[in-house]
């Protein structure tokens, strides 16, 4: 990873938590990743590596009250494209490494929701490799090939749908992705069930960080063995998480009364009327989104990117290495196309939607990239006058601090307003927000369900995009990037995703690539003929990829 890890001046967003809830964090020095700085062990706790990658905060949740938010994944916290790619990046790396090079082509599964864009970064530093990422949505006309259960996640059922039904039953190694590792059951239930259908030598677990005891590394240890085959663990960071032994209790009781002193100021807003109408209640009794039907809204308008035919909106289905190269090709064009749609745009947040995250964060780096300054120029709003205001420690290069003029030199003539591009997702997870800088969660949008899923209808969130009490977290441009399936006329509706999004930002910009079918999924299409992807695979994509409602068109 180019650059530092360099202390931000703000508050650590894990402080609120572990001043209240009593967690600390433990690490191990030595454990940092080796494309990352330790700058930050210099935290007088001997956290700073952590703290480099994760906050916390709060839910209501049995299994476990509280949440490692990471500042490099991409999910809760809008962070630089590039951090979250490099990160991922850096990532592989380590696993190549213990892998022995290039030599071995291998698997790469990542985990839904919240790990399929750092799985696909993860493959994409792997030479050859094909990427899977397992998947909640079903889709019709393609059989599982297996599912496996998470140990704490909100929501657990995980299903496998590869094209390729041979695809994890190869002989080289198999590399799982996940954006933490906790106690390590979620890929222990996974290898158990894929060795049973089809046994290997090598299995390689790649996290951001890695927060076992040593309990939970020898229950690993001894199940390799029992397995009879070498498992390796790679992360960017290693330490513990220290909870009091009455963790649960303490967290439900947290998130109860901070839930009733903001219902009680929401109300107190209302009847007012100095802050703008509170919203219905969300599921964990928050108001659901702060901002009035009466406020002035931001405009909803469509870009539309000349997506490659045939090339696959993710891994849901894999990833190849021929698919990586065509998307790498297209990206220079795609992410000049995107600037072109967003004319006077100065702090963008490009939108991925649940599972959707490693596209959304190609696009988003592509934008950066289509709009970076030249060498020597001014870069108002680049990412070193905003590392700060993220509440993290920020990755950044010698570029991203370019300046105006200096004594040594003339001055720049400033040219156009350069945006700061940021990249988070939405997710069906709900935690509690709590607008504090020492908190990582600050706040949170609710909106419905928008790609009919196969468990009902319900919430769905997306946090840290209001910019609550802070206007300088404010994005003055959205860019909301979904797959056609997704695309419903309940993303259209009121109180819908896109409607919440107009509510705090003056313009959103939809761009929607179309979701890509399997070919026994399209057999299944009366009349269908599969189209040739990159790379010779036979398959399809949506052609549901038009609107559902007449937004604004901006072909570009």
């Amino acid at each position: 990873m180019s650059g530092l890890v360099t202390a931000a001046a703000a508050e650590w967003s894990g402080t609120w938590v572990s001043q209240r809830l009593g967690i600390r964090l433990g690490s191990a020095a030595a454990s940092i990743g080796p494309r990352i700085s330790t700058d930050m062990l210099a935290a007088d706790d001997g956290t700073g590596d952590l703290r480099a990658l994760v906050g916390l905060a709060l839910r209501r949740n049995p299994r476990r009250a509280h949440l490692l938010v990471s500042t490099v994944l991409g999910k809760h916290v809008p962070q630089l494209p590039h951090i979250v790619h490099d990160a991922g990046l850096a990532l592989g790396a380590q696993v190549r490494e213990v892998l022995g090079g290039d030599g071995v082509t291998p698997v790469v599964l990542g985990y839904a929701e919240t790990a399929t864009g750092l799985g696909h970064c993860v493959a994409e530093a792997l030479p050859g490799a094909t990427y899977l990422h397992s998947t909640r949505r079903p889709v019709e006309g393609v059989a599982p090939l297996g599912g496996f259960e998470e140990e704490h996640s909100h929501a657990t059922s995980h299903l496998l749908l590869p094209q390729d039904r041979d695809l994890l039953s190869g002989p080289g190694p198999l590399v799982l992705v996940d954006d933490e590792l906790s106690t390590g059951r979620t890929v222990l239930n996974t290898i158990e069930a894929l060795h049973e259908l089809a046994p290997r030598e090598r299995y390689v677990i790649a996290a951001l960080i890695d927060v076992r005891t040593p309990a939970d590394r020898r229950t690993m240890a001894a199940f390799a063995e029992r397995l009879g085959a070498r498992v390796d663990v790679v992360s960017l960071a290693t330490g513990v998480v220290d909870l009091p032994h009455d963790a649960l209790t303490r967290g439900a009781d947290l998130v109860a009364a901070e839930e009733a002193g903001q219902a009680g100021r929401a109300g107190q807003a209302e009847q007012t009327k100095q802050i703008g109408q509170a919203g219905e209640a969300g599921q964990e009794g928050q108001a659901a989104n702060p901002v009035a039907r009466e406020t002035t809204r931001g405009s909803v308008e469509r870009i539309a990117l000349d997506w490659p035919e045939g090339l696959p909106d993710g891994g849901r289905h894999g990833f190849t290495a021929d698919h990586q190269a065509a998307l790498e090709k297209a990206l220079p064009e795609l992410g000049a196309r995107l600037a072109g749609g967003l004319p006077g745009a100065r702090r963008v947040l490009v939108l991925g939607c649940e599972e959707l995250m490693y596209v959304p964060l190609r696009l988003a780096r592509a934008l950066a990239d289509a709009t970076a300054p030249a060498a020597g120029s001014a870069a108002p709003g680049s990412a070193s006058s905003e590392s700060a205001s993220s509440g993290s420690a920020s990755v950044g290069s010698a570029s991203d601090s370019a300046a105006s003029g200096s004594a040594d030199g003339p001055a720049v003539p400033a040219g156009p307003p350069v945006p700061e591009v940021r990249y988070s997702t939405t997710t069906r997870s709900p935690v509690l927000a709590v607008d504090d800088p020492g908190y990582a969660i600050r706040t949170r949008l609710t909106f419905p369900s928008h790609d009919d899923p196969a468990d009902g209808p319900g919430d769905r969130y997306t946090y840290n995009v209001d910019p609550g009490a802070d206007p300088a977290r404010r994005f003055d441009t959205i860019v909301l990037v979904v797959d056609s399936t997704a695309d419903t006329p309940a993303l259209h509706a009121e109180d819908g995703l896109l409607d919440v999004l107009a509510g705090v930002a003056d313009r959103v910009a939809l761009v929607v690539v179309p979701s890509y079918i399997p070919r026994q999924a399209a057999d299944h299409e009366p009349g269908h003929q599969p189209s040739r992807v990159p790379g010779g695979v036979p398959g399809s994509v949506s052609s549901s990829s038009t609107g559902n409602v007449p937004d604004s068109e901006v072909a570009v």
